[in-house]
């Protein structure tokens, strides 16, 4: 009888801390802002669809969704301006 096993590697790398890095944390950092206009969109959208729709409710939406397009601008120009590390000359 043949027994089936592993002739390989393990595919996960040994050597993982458990955690993100410092660039990754850093990066989550700068897109923070535009992720909190979205969630705060997606809150809008949330309180409008559990009753009648209101003026109250569409005026908060239209805030909302002109907040996540400029803080989709301004995450693009900042991202436009950042060099990381360890990139080509």
């Amino acid at each position: 009888m043949n027994h089936i096993g592993a002739r390989q590697a393990l595919v996960t790398a040994a050597g993982y801390a458990g955690g993100p890095t410092a660039i990754e944390l850093d990066a989550i950092e700068r897109e923070m802002p535009l992720i909190m206009a979205e969630v705060d969109l997606l809150d809008a959208q949330i309180t409008a669809m559990d009753r009648s729709a209101n003026e109250v409710d569409a005026r908060r939406i239209r805030r909302a969704r002109r907040r996540v397009l400029v803080e989709r601008r301004e995450f693009s120009n900042r991202a436009a301006t950042v060099t990381l590390p360890g990139g080509a000359a």
